[in-house]
């Protein structure tokens, strides 16, 4: 049995926050805006509205708190350039899908940024199934979402792309959550891509 389940966003991690966003104003030429502090993680993040999804930038904020456990998205692992490390997929039944995930992609966590508050799976390591390739899933509160109160910088989401070395599994894996295939998969190393149409044209995150 799947469950209704579709793409929410994309995050790109960075060292710091001004990184990311820098690497990705420069990469699509338009402004990143919205985004805050979610104190009980420890994370930061800026983003960038692409209709009814968006490009979510995050990092450690250097001055948070310690969240006493790992932070999601294998931040406390994170290192290197700025680049696209997970997708979030959006339900209306998180225990349901959870449920339905690898065991590894929950359990259910109470998120917040600000008044905004929401629930997601987030794995107790803080690595996601497929080595992140596999995505976290999250719940919004009914009639709310993010990418209403972002402004519409003329970005929108063309294709995203996923390849990992077993994408088989990963597709069998999320057959059981999803009604239809959000992303387009690969068979390769682990590595995501997404083409993004902007007011100067086609431009490319990995």
């Amino acid at each position: 049995m799947t469950f209704m389940a579709e793409l929410d966003h994309f995050a790109l991690s960075a060292s710091t926050l001004e990184e990311g966003v820098a690497a990705v104003e420069a990469a699509l030429g338009v402004p990143l805006a919205g985004g805050g502090r979610h104190e009980k993680m420890g994370t930061h993040n800026r983003l960038l509205g692409l209709g009814p999804v968006y490009l979510e930038v995050i990092a450690i904020d250097p001055d948070g708190i310690d969240p006493g456990r790992p932070r999601p998205f294998d931040l406390d692992n994170f290192s290197g350039a700025p680049r696209l490390t997970n997708w979030i997929a959006r339900t209306d039944d998180l225990d349901a899908a959870l449920a339905a995930a690898p065991a590894a992609a929950g359990p259910a966590t109470e998120m917040s940024r600000g008044s905004l508050v929401w629930h997601m799976g987030v794995p107790v390591d803080g690595k996601l199934p497929f080595s992140g390739a596999f995505p976290a899933i999250i719940q919004w509160p009914e009639g709310v979402h993010p990418s209403q109160t972002l402004p519409d910088a003329g970005c929108r989401l063309k294709r995203l792309e996923i390849s990992h070395p077993d994408a088989d599994a990963l597709r069998d894996a999320l057959s059981k959550v999803f009604t239809t295939m959000p992303v387009v998969l690969h068979q390769g190393p682990l590595a995501m891509r997404a083409e993004i149409e902007t007011p100067g044209g086609l431009r490319v995150l990995e």
